[in-house]
């Protein structure tokens, strides 16, 4: 069973959920669910118990034609579109968006990036059929996250020195949107070749080869339900789950049910910790 923190952030993130689907509706953008989302739909019709974020993926045109639609759409919302560029102590190259009435501290990740209950907006895009490329590309990806996550003060653990860093500078800034604008570059590379047929999240925390897609299982897709509302899944579901998690509908052992995010909740003036 999850715990009243637990049971909380999957209302909070419900509420940004159905606010995503609304607008992704209205302007005719497709998503679909994907990671610990898209097992939790399938195997739980909801959020695994004990997982804390919501995680969703939609193409790369879909995606940036929401990054321009959302500040919009949330002008009189108390919701907040964190991209790299909207944040510029945001490190990661995928979109959140942030419940401004929410205030969270997160397990082994301390930066200065504005910090909410959030929904995962990942883009997904095309990737090289040859196995050099493909790890050239990850691999320079990498490298540049790793000089965002260093440029931007990202740390494991709090250390007592932080607080007497200043802000950022604008040298600081500028070079980080540069490392930002190459990743981004290094990400979309393949995106115009028209014979490629797969699309990966090249963000994913799994194994390289767990999160790729074929165009077709995208356009393929379903409703199913999810809690008290729905959401889109791909309608081969079994064979993506099967390459993310083996053998998906087994339940994980009791001392591998952990949340992996979030450890301490503000929201309605109560304060939630594990």
């Amino acid at each position: 069973m999850s715990d009243i923190l637990t049971q909380t952030i999957h209302q909070i993130e419900l509420g940004i959920f159905n606010r995503f689907v609304q607008i992704a509706t209205k302007h005719h953008l497709h998503y679909v669910a994907t990671g610990g989302t898209l097992l939790g739909a399938i195997r739980h019709h909801g959020f695994i118990p004990w997982d804390d974020d919501m995680d969703i993926a939609m193409l790369r045109d879909d995606y940036q034609r929401f990054l321009e639609v959302a500040p919009k759409e949330f002008k009189n919302d108390h919701y907040f579109l964190q991209t790299p560029w909207s944040d510029h102590n945001f490190a990661l190259s995928y979109a959140k968006i942030l419940d401004q009435n929410t205030f969270i501290e997160e397990h082994n990740n301390i930066n200065n990036a504005r910090k909410g209950v959030f929904l995962d907006i990942f883009p997904l895009d095309k990737i090289p059929t040859s196995d050099a490329k493909r790890r050239r590309q990850i691999v320079d990806i990498k490298r540049l996250d790793s000089r965002i996550y260093l440029k931007l003060r990202y740390n494991i653990i709090d250390n007592p020195i932080r607080r007497f860093y200043g802000a950022l500078s604008t040298e600081q800034i500028d070079t980080a949107n540069d490392f930002k604008k190459a990743r981004q570059n290094m990400m979309t590379a393949y995106n115009d070749r028209a014979n490629l047929n797969q699309v990966k999240n090249l963000a994913s925390q799994y194994a390289y080869e767990k999160e790729i897609f074929s165009l077709e299982q995208l356009q393929e897709t379903e409703i199913v339900p999810f809690e008290d509302t729905q959401i889109i899944v791909p309608s081969d579901f079994d064979v993506i789950l099967k390459q993310m998690y083996g053998d998906y509908l087994k339940l994980p052992p009791e001392n591998h049910r952990s949340e992996k995010h979030i450890i301490k909740l503000i929201y309605n003036n109560q304060e939630f910790e594990r």
